[in-house]
């Protein structure tokens, strides 16, 4: 059994810890693993390697992706898929596993599409956004990387008695804010699937005000609110208040993975491997319920992951 995998789209921290359990899972079955270079650009070009367990050594710790990756347009055109897929059978690979977001499972899909290859897919993202799993790989690590950095914003805040608007990742989606927001104490949410106006806003603040409260923080995922410069000009003037922005950006993909990162991505990978040398085709491979699970990836794919409401609720109810 030839299996190559493939780390497209997004890094999160934990990945290179997932390549080195599909590597050495697959030893442990016999199979061979070829590791495509830079994410689903080096099917096109068929950049692949052949991956041992010792080179794989030493990778769980570190961010990022050893097998690198990229963003690749041609390969969402039939060209780039049929030379992907062509290569593919070229180098005798019977299974594709990409590790990943929801681009990356998208691309897993058409791909298999074409080839007639099988895929598994390792959920892995800060942002959290796959549906049909409750956590992937990077997002614990992502959490904590903004929840430290809340940590310190909040001494400055206190100590001058500002307002800090503290952007995080998530254009489209609000799962990564709220859970820093109520990890880190921060007293609002601001996240695209609950739209709000300034002028709420300021009433939200106003009335903290009124109650004691001399500081805040404002955890606004980057899809929420526009500019985050400009709605800290609009909010002051409303207020009254002094407001300062903190966009925090990419550090939120960066760095050494947290260990339920490592161990998330240990135990998925074995799984995913478990699913190969079961003949189980095209399973997204995430955490459910606490339990390691698999799920069909059109399932996946065509269902919108709903945000956790009472988390929601409960970062407003604590700001007091």
């Amino acid at each position: 059994m030839n299996i190559a995998v493939v780390t497209p789209g997004g890094d999160a921290p934990g990945v290179n810890a997932a390549i080195r359990a599909v590597v050495r899972s697959a030893a442990s079955q016999g199979f061979e693993v070829f590791g495509v270079e830079r994410g689903y650009m080096g099917l096109i070009e068929n950049a692949f390697r052949k991956l041992s367990p010792r080179d794989v050594s030493g990778i769980i710790n570190l961010g990022g992706s050893v097998l690198k990756s990229s963003r690749c347009e041609l390969f969402k055109t039939p060209e780039g898929l049929e030379k992907a897929a062509e290569n593919l059978k070229a180098m005798n690979v019977d299974w594709l596993v990409a590790i990943g977001g929801d681009g990356s499972l998208k691309g897993a899909k058409e791909v298999s599409e074409v080839s007639g290859i099988p895929v598994a897919v390792m959920a892995a993202s800060i942002d959290n956004d796959i549906a049909g799993v409750d956590e992937t790989i990077g997002f614990d690590t992502a959490v904590n990387t903004a929840v430290e950095a809340i940590d310190k914003i909040r001494d400055t805040a206190v100590t001058f008695e500002r307002v800090f608007i503290v952007e995080v990742m998530g254009r489209q989606r609000g799962f990564l804010a709220i859970d820093v927001a109520l990890a880190s104490g921060a007293e609002i949410a601001l996240i695209p699937e609950h739209p709000v106006t300034h002028e709420d806003v300021s009433q939200r603040l106003l009335k903290m005000g009124s109650l004691g409260k001399k500081s805040s923080i404002i955890v606004k995922a980057e899809g929420a609110m526009g500019d985050p410069f400009e709605t800290a000009s609009r909010l002051s003037r409303l207020t009254g208040y002094d407001f300062r922005v903190t966009v925090l950006g990419h550090i939120q993909r960066g760095g050494v993975p947290s260990a339920r990162s490592r161990t998330l991505a240990c135990l998925f990978g074995n799984h995913a491997v478990r699913l190969i040398s079961e003949g189980k085709k095209n399973r997204l491979v995430g955490l459910r319920d606490n339990r390691v699970v698999d799920i069909s990836i059109l399932d996946s794919y065509t269902s919108v992951k709903k945000i956790d409401e009472n988390k929601y609720r409960l970062v407003s109810l604590l700001a007091v």
